[in-house]
């Protein structure tokens, strides 16, 4: 196997590898969680603001609205999957109240800790914990939680499928996964708009704040490559979750799935 170029823009040359998409490229299924780590610990630092700046704040709006719809009440146990910086759990910690929890968790170390550092400098200690694990193979035992979040963390995982069977066999029964992605632009006029924005301003955002133009392209290209609504819808299904709904926020860009454990 020869890989060339740009670590995280790579090409591969054997065929008798199973591959899987990294952007638009296609790696190796064992070394897309290796690629996809080196973006993750490359733009921790600046992640917060360049959400912000990438999105104009909206996704600070999306977030609450996500936590504040999710139906976490207290004493729930919450895990938060790819709960990155932190922004999802702080926004739960209310929800679960005293006799509650939630786990905030990632597979990337660099994250993981500027998550952390983050809530303990707001004073939130109280009923949070932190795991740094793999959504694929979940640390914890069958119905060890109430609900599981993730939110902007799907599209990164390599194998979503094993993924959300984890996350099924986590969940009590009656408990609800709930996903926050992106997705795709329903509105023909704006997609011109939003590709315009993916592809050209926001490498030059990550080059210009993170000094990385190559994980931002990373990331708009991981949108367009994630699963459509309809889609994610019967990958949920087929994990076994019911009742599972879709709800498009800002016309599509984002879109929150919820299924039930019955």
């Amino acid at each position: 196997m020869s890989i060339s170029g740009n670590p995280k823009r790579a090409t591969i040359s054997r065929m008798d590898e199973p591959t899987t998409h990294f952007g638009y490229s296609d790696v190796p299924v064992d070394e897309k969680q290796k690629l996809v780590g080196r973006v993750f610990t490359s733009v921790a630092s600046k992640y917060d603001l360049m959400n912000d700046l990438m999105s104009f704040g909206v996704h600070r709006l999306w977030k609450r609205w996500f936590a504040s719809t999710s139906g976490v009440r207290s004493g729930d146990a919450v895990l938060d999957l790819a709960g990155g910086t932190g922004d999802i759990a702080a926004l739960l910690l209310p929800l679960v109240g005293e006799r509650g929890q939630v786990v905030l968790g990632d597979i990337n170390g660099a994250m993981l800790r500027t998550g952390r550092d983050r809530l303990i400098d707001r004073g939130l200690v109280r009923n949070l914990y932190y795991a740094q694990l793999n959504a694929q193979a979940l640390p914890f035992p069958d119905a060890s939680f109430d609900a599981v979040t993730i939110a902007f963390g799907l599209r990164n995982v390599t194998d979503k499928q094993a993924a959300l069977r984890e996350m099924h066999r986590v969940l009590r029964p009656g408990g609800r996964v709930l996903i926050l992605e992106f997705s795709v632009v329903q509105s023909e006029l704006l997609k011109p708009l939003y590709d315009f924005h993916s592809f050209k301003v926001l490498p030059l955002l990550g080059k210009l704040i993170a000094n990385d133009a190559a994980s931002y392209q990373y990331l708009a290209e991981s949108i367009r490559k994630h699963p459509d609504q309809a889609t994610l819808k019967g990958m949920l299904e087929a994990a076994g979750f019911a009742q599972v709904d879709v709800r498009n926020l800002s016309g599509g860009i984002v879109a929150i799935h919820r299924g039930y454990k019955f």
